[in-house]
């Protein structure tokens, strides 16, 4: 069975949306941490959207590129998992102000496990830029430990985490659009 690497090489497409994500998540964290005060219930919002978007365009990215990679289903696992957490706080915003550091601490605990294995793939596939891809990944993977570890210690301590986490998770995304373009270029 291929890798997501070796289905990769034959044709990705839509690696702009990568990119279109990382922006998102950089933008989310910026106005995250220019705005802390007003940020713990607008995040709730804000971040229940996102995550709905999100998990819209990588629903759309892995059955676009579903002839192309044998591990599709993974993308697509993450797809739904963000659309169906993104309706819940949508449904429910009270209990997502009160819950918002495990959601966020577990959504991006589960992207960056994700992000660590495809950083390895890209490594095996020759990619230079592999490590940098890595380093953000374990970046993102600490900001989420964080998260989880003090969920209950409310305040601008969780804001600022939830932006520096959303600003790394963005920096990740967009090393990955470019890698995943500059794969497509080579094969």
């Amino acid at each position: 069975m291929a890798t997501i690497l070796e289905s990769a090489q034959r044709a990705i497409k839509n690696w702009w949306i990568s990119i279109l994500i990382g922006l998102l998540y950089i933008v989310a964290g910026v106005w995250v941490m220019r705005t802390p005060l007003e940020s713990y219930i607008s995040l709730s919002i804000l971040f229940s959207a996102f995550i709905f978007v999100s998990g819209i365009f990588q629903i759309v990215f892995s059955i676009s590129n579903k002839n192309q990679m044998t591990d599709w289903g993974w993308y697509l696992a993450g797809g739904i998992l963000d659309l169906i957490i993104g309706i819940l706080l949508l449904a429910h915003p009270l209990m997502t102000m009160a819950i918002l550091p495990l959601y966020v601490g577990f959504w991006l605990l589960f992207q960056s496990i994700l992000s660590i294995g495809l950083s390895f793939q890209l490594k095996s596939a020759g990619i230079p830029q592999w490590g940098w891809l890595l380093f953000w990944s374990i970046t993102t993977l600490l900001f989420s430990f964080l998260l989880l570890a003090n969920p209950l210690f409310a305040g601008l301590s969780i804001v600022y985490m939830t932006a520096f986490a959303l600003i790394t998770a963005g920096i990740f995304r967009i090393f990955l659009g470019i890698n995943l373009k500059k794969l497509g270029n080579i094969f």
